[in-house]
């Protein structure tokens, strides 16, 4: 792993959404943009994800690795800097037990139980996200056509109800916004006539324009939705949690079964085949994302994001101990796994 006379690597990746959590895949980012064989090609990102990702490619052009890793650390600085007067701060119970959490937040809750009788709709906060602000800020968008990655991110069409994929020159404060945008929390964001939604629902992350569209060969998936939690949810929080991360994660593994299958069918001879047979999946994540209730999701207190930071750069030193010789050779992700029993 860290054999200086190691050739480059051609590496995808592949980012969740998550809200606040998004501060652990930074961390993720932050150790991996310090591997010397590693080389980016393309990054496909939802929500949370798609942010760094458009983030990272802008630190990239201005200042290289280390502009990158500035521009991430900057942008969640600014995220925690307007949090300072959101209505979502832990009560003084969880400040002195060190618990991150909101679930028994009177304002969360109250805004929680509003959400099932209010649309956002029904008050005028159009254009108050205070991430368009952040993202302007973070990201000089007229240039990441020229950045050294390609970008992919998925917004979710209201009307159809599928993807789409929005790439490097049509990259746009409203589309990462569109990318993520909870529609119980904020109205529909427009583009080119069209409304769009978080695109959690159709692809978290979309994995195909990796494969169909980059040079690499080994995508690595940073996760921060947990596929499987122990036990049966029993409080009405934890069910509408697990409900929460069973379909934010729906589109993903079925995707990876899809890939799982082509896997096994495709001709290895042809184009498309091709592609496909040489696919090698890699995945980065932490169990402690399992501590962690759907409510923290809006949490952005800077320790909070920090110690989320910390856990990426650990989990991703765990990853590359484990497995960084095996990046550019083999799969470290067992897909096959994943059509047992299908």
């Amino acid at each position: 792993m860290s054999d200086p006379t190691r050739k480059p690597v051609l590496i995808d990746l592949a980012l969740q959404g998550g809200g606040a959590h998004g501060a652990f895949t930074w961390g993720v980012l932050d150790r991996l943009l310090e591997v010397p064989w590693g080389r980016l090609d393309g990054i496909s990102g939802t929500s949370a994800g798609a942010m760094n990702a458009a983030v990272l490619a802008h630190g990239l052009l201005e200042g290289g690795r280390e502009g990158a890793k500035a521009a991430l650390e900057a942008f969640w600085r600014r995220v925690s800097n307007a949090a300072l007067l959101s209505p979502f701060q832990r009560g003084p119970l969880e400040i002195l037990t060190g618990r991150w959490t909101l679930d028994h937040s009177p304002v969360f809750i109250m805004s929680d139980l509003a959400s099932r009788v209010l649309s956002p709709y029904d008050y005028s906060l159009q254009g108050a996200n205070p991430l368009r602000r952040i993202l302007e800020e973070s990201v000089d968008f007229g240039r990441l056509n020229a950045a050294p990655i390609k970008l992919f991110v998925t917004a979710t069409n209201v009307r159809t109800g599928r993807g789409r994929i929005f790439r490097n020159a049509d990259l746009s404060p409203d589309a990462l916004l569109a990318s993520a945008c909870l529609p119980t929390l904020f109205q529909a964001v427009e583009i080119d006539g069209e409304a769009y939604w978080d695109g959690g629902y159709t692809g978290n992350p979309t994995i195909t324009p990796l494969v169909r569209e980059c040079d690499s060969t080994d995508t690595i998936l940073v996760q921060i939705n947990p596929i499987e939690r122990p036990g049966v949810p029993r409080t009405a929080a934890e069910i509408h949690n697990r409900l929460n991360e069973v379909a934010f994660n729906a589109p993903l593994m079925k995707e990876l079964r899809m890939a799982a299958l082509l896997r096994r069918v495709a001709d290895p001879g042809s184009g498309e085949g091709r592609v496909w047979s040489k696919m090698r999946i890699h995945r980065i994540s932490s169990t402690m994302m399992t501590d962690l209730s759907a409510s923290s999701k809006l949490l952005a207190e800077w320790a909070f994001l920090c110690m989320l930071r910390d856990e990426g750069r650990r989990a991703a030193d765990e990853f590359l101990d484990a497995h960084g010789d095996d990046v550019g050779v083999r799969s470290t992700y067992d897909l096959d796994e994943l059509i047992e029993g299908f």
